[in-house]
């Protein structure tokens, strides 16, 4: 995978402004950022800013709190915020730009929210993890939220499967716990499935793998139940690598982007090998430490946050080609392919089912 730096939708700021979060809607026409802890500012698939949100408090008289978490709903009408005043807030906003925004769903909780993520094709379900080790659900159609599993430990990282029927979660004692749903709208959680060395601030879920970083440098893959497979340590070859803050996941699960600081380091899935191998590092000066970062849902683009506040997106690919000068074709993993029109700009992205790769279109 190679990262070509695309846009700046946000210049870095004078001393720490840290970007909290980011999100991509699943239609591909709005990036939200949080920036200064209580607005959500939305940009286009050009990088034009074109609206924002002010974030409500759970209490009008208490101002002093912080978005901690945002999400897309699935059908990208709907966007969430996990909030440190106890709270997890649900806006309808419109799939395009230019309707009318308004809040429509509240979850209060019994104390602060820490991550959220929208899984995909879970419609109704919102999943956030609680600073007292809680993972819990807000259900949007039935108006409630619950716990799917209990923790005594803060929960970092909160990350889907790219198909949504799974998540894990990340804990500051260093556990991974893995939940399954199932077809009824219930599920099933497997536990602890493993123990890393450090808290899991960047976490990934991907080809029936987790891999998990954190501040010892290392990136650890593991498999479904917890057996290490591979371990890659940065610690020792002589590279000054930071602490592992975030990760980002591509859609078709065979990409994952690692943030440090002032780095980006990707591993690619070889399916040949079934193994992960490392792709060329992307230093980035100036830029300090990656707060967040997200994949769009075609895989072509990735947009990451940094503690100064730069908000950057970069296109990603394999390859591109042009066919017959009528179409662009341009390989985000070795199973799935954009293909463009050149003379409408129209979009169709072509992916494998059994994850075969794509040799020619």
């Amino acid at each position: 995978m190679n990262l070509r730096h695309l846009n700046t939708l946000i210049e870095a700021q004078e001393g720490a402004a840290r970007v909290t979060c980011l999100a991509w809607s699943p239609n591909n026409l709005k990036l939200a950022a949080v920036l200064n802890k209580k607005t959500i500012f939305l940009f286009d698939e050009n990088g034009e800013r074109r609206d924002k949100i002010a974030a409500k408090s759970a209490d009008k008289n208490c101002k002093l709190f912080q978005i901690q978490g945002v999400a897309f709903s699935p059908d990208s009408a709907r966007i969430a915020t996990g909030q440190t005043d106890n709270c997890v807030f649900v806006y309808r906003i419109g799939e395009t730009w230019g309707e009318k925004k308004a809040l429509v769903q509240k979850f209060a909780q019994t104390c602060p929210v820490t991550c959220l993520i929208w899984p995909p094709q879970q419609e109704h379900f919102i999943i956030f993890g609680l600073m007292e080790g809680k993972v819990r659900v807000g259900d949007t159609k039935r108006n409630k939220s619950y716990t799917l599993y209990s923790t005594n430990s803060y929960v970092c990282s909160v990350v889907a499967s790219s198909s949504g029927d799974a998540i894990l979660s990340g804990h500051a004692d260093g556990s991974i716990y893995r939940y399954t749903f199932d077809s009824s709208g219930g599920g099933y959680s497997s536990g602890c499935i493993a123990r890393h060395a450090c808290p899991p601030y960047a976490l990934s879920f991907a080809s029936n793998c987790v891999l998990a970083g954190g501040c010892d440098s290392k990136l650890i893959v593991y498999d479904l139940n917890g057996r290490v497979l591979q371990n890659f340590d940065y610690g020792r070859d002589g590279s000054d690598e930071k602490e592992f803050s975030c990760a980002a996941t591509s859609p078709n699960g065979q990409t994952v982007v690692f943030g440090s600081f002032n780095r980006l380091r990707v591993l690619g899935w070889k399916a040949s090998a079934q193994l992960w191998e490392e792709a060329k590092t992307k230093e980035v000066e100036n830029l300090y430490t990656v707060t967040c970062m997200q994949f769009r849902n075609d895989g072509s683009r990735l947009a990451l946050g940094s503690l100064c506040g730069v908000v950057e997106v970069y296109d990603c690919c394999l390859r591109r080609t042009i066919y017959k000068n009528k179409f662009e074709f341009t390989y985000v993993g070795i199973s799935q392919v954009i293909v463009k029109k050149l003379s409408t700009g129209s979009r169709v992205v072509l992916q494998s089912l059994t994850d075969s790769a794509l040799e020619r279109v």
